[in-house]
């Protein structure tokens, strides 16, 4: 396989699951089992619909799992004039959960790229963003994940995406911390070689404090 064709599968891939899906009626028997292990009873009536909540909810949770974010990427735009300045979508809002924990992860991402011939959809690159949040995640994962995705399909002079986020996974458990965030930052291209790009784009976003400025 060519290096371009293994870039290219880097977007949408998933580790093959290593047992077949479970039914709808499974998700639901194994929410009955978390609630009955809290020391709580499944069948009182403030928990009847719980399962068939949950299952829902996690339909909506981790529906990037059935989403290939290259396909947002795919339609472009060549007539812009040779424009070939930074573009940049800032506070991007998403919220993804912790592969750890099932904890709620709730940041803003940042991306910017500098297009060489063709731009694509502002609104594209957000759902970039949403597919990976929508699945089980590591922040450092999914950071690298939206800057490689854009990188491979879009081939710009250079790619940056800053993600700012919260984890409950840290705030509502263990050392309980609130009031912290997370940062994570991934360059490619201009924005790696040059560090008056880089400067730019912290500028344009609010200069979050990231190692993206070293």
């Amino acid at each position: 396989m060519s290096e371009a064709k293994k870039t290219n599968t880097f977007c949408a891939q998933q580790p093959a699951p290593s047992e077949p899906r479970p039914s709808r009626q499974d998700a639901e028997a194994a929410v009955r089992t978390l609630l009955r292990w809290t020391g709580d009873d499944p069948q009182r009536e403030g928990l009847i619909d719980t399962p068939a909540r949950v299952a829902r909810a996690f339909e909506d949770w981790f529906s990037g799992y059935s989403e290939d974010p290259e396909t947002y990427l795919a339609r472009t735009f060549e007539e812009v004039e040779g424009y070939d300045d930074m573009i940049v979508l800032r506070d991007i809002r998403f919220e993804s959960h912790c592969e750890h924990h099932l904890a709620p992860i709730i940041g803003r991402a940042h991306v910017g790229y500098l297009p060489k011939n063709k731009v694509v959809g502002i609104s594209k690159l957000a759902r970039v963003v949403e597919a990976y949040a929508r699945r089980l995640q590591v922040q450092e994962k999914m950071t690298a994940q939206i800057a490689h995705c854009i990188d491979t399909v879009l081939q710009p002079k250079g790619v940056a995406v800053v993600i700012e986020a919260s984890h409950q996974c840290m705030t509502t458990r263990g050392v309980h911390k609130t009031g912290v965030s997370m940062v994570t930052s991934a360059v490619h291209g201009e924005f790696r070689k040059n560090p008056l790009t880089r400067r730019e784009f912290l500028s344009v976003i609010g200069n979050p404090q990231s190692s993206m400025d070293g």
